[in-house]
């Protein structure tokens, strides 16, 4: 629930951006809904068939889902400080405002990465989970 909390507060931040890092914090910002979603996948697979395969995977898919959204937060903040640096001109700030957006960018790319890990991890709780019930 907290993080649904703070997702909801992050897109509403994020809404009053309007500069080029706002977009990767945004995708970052999904990746990370995606990978809780995951998460939560993999989490009901363990619990449905308890086992080490499954939880094992439970817990990666977790991990991945707090890397996303350490990810996304990071993002946030560098859509943030390129938002702030937006309204100055002089060739220092545009250069930190382009940092800003590359550093946002690449945390969209990690978020996106553990949202992958965490999809991954689900889909093998998901299947030991399977093969739990089949009796293997």
């Amino acid at each position: 629930y907290t993080r649904t909390l703070l997702a909801a507060a992050l897109v509403a931040r994020l809404a009053v951006c309007s500069n080029g890092a706002q977009d990767p914090a945004q995708d970052a910002q999904k990746s990370a809904d995606t990978a809780q979603q995951a998460a939560d996948q993999a989490q009901q697979a363990a619990a449905a068939a308890p086992n080490t395969a499954t939880e094992q995977a439970a817990n990666q898919a977790a991990t991945a889902a707090s890397a996303a959204g350490q990810a996304a937060s990071e993002a946030s903040q560098a859509a943030g400080a390129a938002s702030a640096m937006a309204p100055a001109n002089s060739g220092t700030a545009s250069d930190t405002m382009s940092m800003a957006k590359d550093a946002a960018g690449n945390a969209a790319d990690a978020a996106n990465k553990a949202a992958d890990a965490a999809k991954n991890a689900a889909s093998n709780a998901k299947d030991a989970a399977k093969d739990a019930a089949k009796g293997h």
